[in-house]
């Protein structure tokens, strides 16, 4: 699936608590200065004006009408039917809005509804890391090729996805994926997300250096205080981010036994992949524990960092070797390395989430 000769247009919306961000995508790029509103998150009427408002001034600056609109939006909601349902930072739309049913009265056209989580994912399928790595397998001469994608995002939250064959795995109820309520390693009785966000580094540094959490710097500046780019406590940094991996580490352990693929990482903490991606491939490489004190690999795949070279190197190289084929003469490839690969977002977290939006809707639209 490839739309970066498509010509048709495809207008997207980034829905966040602060701002309404309204753009237009063609051939996998942005092809407008987004519009950038408000969000109106507590008045429905208010809030709908907006979501209205904004697509017509991106229309407005197009010279050919779109063929649909395909955003993320939060959840909960009945994606495929286009009703919302969030009570967290849109309360506006508790209860359940048809928003997309609205959206297609007031314009026209076509609405797809996803989450965020998913689109990211699948914008890194169609045109990011998955196809990277296909590529660097083909140029290595190996006969692997991945067709499964897993992400999960770190920023406010934990949030994750799955496209298996280009298509994005949805649920019966519109609520695959939903790792945010993980058990956390570090404290088992808790949600993941807790332990997994910008929150939970944040708290882990002030708990390590001796703190008031309110007065803790944001994870960006804790990232360059444990690389030496800003003063502070450098232990607590370090040992921050640290934790982060390990219980991302198990999470992604877990999920690594239903599916077998690639995994992504996005958001906002991804840019301190160096810190935590150590402590990710200790925990998704160590023991797991028997009833007879003996040990089991944690998960059956061996698991490789995709940001290190020499790591990448011997990923794509694998184990491949030449079989024969009983009673033929001829012989075949074969790589019996059974492994899984983590990466960091190739396209960024954003142009992923818009890519994905435009790559579902024209793929809806051709189904």
């Amino acid at each position: 699936m490839n739309f970066d000769n498509d010509q048709r247009i495809v207008l997207t919306l980034d829905a966040g608590g602060t701002n309404f961000v309204f753009s237009a995508i063609q051939a996998n790029k942005e092809i407008v200065e987004p519009v950038r509103l408000p969000s109106e998150t507590r008045e429905l009427e208010k809030s709908l004006e907006t979501i209205k408002n904004g697509f017509q001034l991106v229309m407005d600056k197009l010279d050919e009408k779109p063929v649909a609109i395909s955003f993320a939006f939060p959840g909960p909601a009945d994606y495929p039917n286009g009703i919302i349902d969030n009570v967290g930072n849109l309360p506006a739309f508790a209860g359940g809005v048809p928003l997309g049913p609205w959206l297609e009265k007031q314009f026209d056209m076509p609405v797809y509804i996803n989450n965020d989580g998913d689109l990211f994912v699948y914008g890194e399928a169609i045109a990011g890391l998955l196809p990277k790595v296909n590529q660097l397998l083909e140029e290595a001469g190996s006969p692997k090729r991945y067709q499964t994608l897993f992400g999960v995002t770190l920023g406010t939250g934990f949030g994750g996805g799955l496209v298996h064959k280009g298509q994005l795995f949805i649920g019966d109820n519109s609520n695959a994926t939903e790792v945010w309520l993980l058990r956390n390693k570090a404290r088992p009785e808790c949600f993941i997300e807790d332990g997994a966000s910008i929150r939970a580094v944040k708290n882990s540094y002030a708990k390590n250096a001796g703190i008031d959490p309110e007065a803790a710097p944001s994870p960006k500046e804790i990232e360059d205080i444990a690389l030496d780019k800003a003063e502070g406590d450098k232990a607590a940094a370090i040992e921050a981010y640290r934790e982060l991996g390990e219980v991302v580490g198990e999470a992604l352990s877990t999920i690594a036994t239903l599916f077998d693929g690639i995994i992504v990482i996005g958001g906002g903490l991804s840019y301190g992949h160096k810190l935590f991606m150590p402590a990710v491939l200790e925990a998704m490489g160590g023991p797991i524990k028997k009833y007879d004190g003996g040990e089991l690999d944690r998960i059956v795949q061996k698991t490789y960092n995709l940001e290190d070279e020499s790591a990448l190197v011997e990923f794509t190289k694998g184990e491949t070797k030449q079989i024969a084929v009983p009673g033929t003469g001829e012989t075949l490839a074969y790589d019996p390395l059974k492994r899984v690969g983590v990466g960091v977002s190739t396209l960024g977290t954003s142009e992923a989430v818009g890519i994905g939006a435009y790559a579902f809707a024209l793929y809806e639209l051709d189904s």
